[in-house]
């Protein structure tokens, strides 16, 4: 039988996902906040809906998204940097005694390794390593992540993105030409779309549920050393890092989702 899927979030990472996995033959509704991109779903083959959500509310249309759905996956960035007062637990938490009434079996929760502190030692983070980040925004995400996992009455697979990248995306174009930025020697952890989508599909398809995934490049060079060149290729300004501080960072081993799923992350560029 044809699984169902409900995408919670059809934007930058969500919607070449849905087409992915239409293409692979699933069903898939998707949702949006903005009611001018309903045709552009719907033209993708996606199932539309408008989902408005707050720390106290969900759109009622959250009970036809997940309507006969086997896998719900729930891809709601924090967007703390533009609010860094949100509630954002308080939102996710609203999708909770919904997915319990509505029968779907599992959820995949995308999160981000930035539940994971930096540190002088830059130490290895395994995918059992327990989240310590102490900043509003991590905290956030910690909470997010054991309200879903918590539930009994669905399955829950936690899947934490590094740094993002993709064609139209790269953290280089943000640091050209800026001066005194922080943490020169910490070692890189991005990971590009296409893999994020990949993997995901590959959850999705081997029904890989009850894990949690650290999911990053190996590839591990210093900022200065990675953004430099990038800027370079980039034909863009260099950044210019301040080497004068203490240096924080960490290493996200992603060892455990590339045997389990047997996936080979590329290297980013």
């Amino acid at each position: 039988m044809t699984k169902k899927i409900a995408i919670i979030g059809c934007g930058w990472f969500g919607l070449p996902l849905a087409k992915l996995l239409i293409e692979k033959g699933y069903l898939v509704n998707g949702t949006t906040t903005s009611r001018d991109k309903i045709e552009m779903l719907s033209n993708s083959k996606i199932n539309p809906f408008v989902l408005e959500l707050s720390e106290n509310s969900i759109s009622k249309s959250i009970t036809e998204v997940l309507n006969n759905v086997d896998v719900a996956v729930i891809n709601i960035p924090p967007g703390l940097r533009r609010q860094p007062n949100k509630n954002y637990a308080g939102q996710m938490a609203q999708f909770v005694p919904y997915l319990e009434n509505s029968g779907v079996k599992h959820v995949l929760y995308i999160s981000s390794t930035s539940v994971f502190e930096d540190d002088e030692t830059f130490p290895i983070i395994l995918d059992n390593t327990s989240p310590n980040g102490k900043n509003y925004s991590a905290q956030q995400l910690i909470k997010t992540e054991l309200q879903f996992q918590n539930s009994s009455y669905f399955t829950t697979t936690i899947l934490r993105f590094s740094g993002l990248i993709g064609n139209d995306r790269h953290p280089a174009h943000s640091l050209s030409g800026r001066k005194n930025i922080s943490n020169p020697m910490a070692p890189i952890n991005l990971i590009h779309l296409k893999d994020c989508i990949n993997i995901s599909k590959l959850i999705i398809k081997n029904d890989v549920w009850n894990e949690t995934f650290n999911a990053a490049s190996n590839f591990h060079p210093s900022k200065i050393d990675y953004y430099t060149q990038a800027c370079e290729n980039f034909r863009i300004p260099r950044p210019e890092f301040n080497i004068q501080e203490k240096n924080v960072g960490k290493i996200i081993n992603s060892e455990k989702l590339v045997q389990k799923l047997n996936y080979k992350i590329d290297k980013p560029i």
